[in-house]
């Protein structure tokens, strides 16, 4: 349980803290953006790529415990853990785009960004976080199938089922994932490039 509790918290801590710090881009850097001209991308792009060295912090730690169970032969990681850089990749770029659409719109809807962390939190419960897909279907009840349809959801069991192997997990789902995820991203591209161009006047 402490194993694939860790898991789980790991990529989500990753993921709610890049995707909240993306999504006030513009809010949090509307002084410098009106000072200062540079590809206004860059900065999204940066707070994921720093976040990453709090995930290696939070990774170095799931791999300390993991190589405790390993050492008692509780868990055996499989091929699909050497799969697990790509699922961290997709990951980061769900968390740009999300993140972008969102920066996007509060700049219109300043209000959003009070309810987007509260949004984040409940969207937790529809992910394979802390227990595994089927008690979250179960808990969802009639809900349940929201659980298929969050794109997160084959990415965690992905991870879990190559460490720890147990998870839910299919590869038809995964790659499916994988493209909405890509959808996602370039959607975001353009509409955080569609608005960095008027932002001044609506922030």
């Amino acid at each position: 349980p402490v194993l694939f509790y860790l898991a789980g918290n790991t990529l989500w801590g990753y993921f709610s803290t890049t995707m909240l710090s993306v999504s006030n881009v513009f809010a949090g850097n509307a002084g410098i953006f009106g000072k200062v001209y540079f590809p206004r991308l860059v900065t999204p792009i940066s707070t994921i790529i720093s976040s990453f060295m709090r995930l290696s912090i939070q990774l170095m730690l799931f791999f300390i415990v993991l190589g405790y169970y390993m050492y008692l032969g509780d868990v055996q990681p499989n091929y699909w853990a050497f799969f697990s850089p790509v699922l961290i990749i997709f990951l980061a770029l769900f968390s740009l785009g999300l993140g972008m659409i969102f920066s996007s719109l509060t700049t219109k809807y300043r209000d959003l960004s009070l309810l987007l962390g509260f949004g984040v939190s409940l969207f937790m419960w529809f992910t394979p976080v802390i227990l595994p897909t089927s008690l979250v279907k179960q808990k969802l009840g009639s809900y349940g199938y929201l659980a298929d349809l969050n794109p997160l959801t084959p990415i965690f069991e992905c991870f879990k089922f190559g460490f720890i192997g147990s998870g839910d997990f299919n590869m038809t789902r995964l790659l499916v994932s994988f493209t909405f995820i890509i959808i996602v991203l370039f959607f975001g591209i353009i509409v955080f490039n569609k608005s960095e161009k008027s932002f001044i006047d609506t922030v």
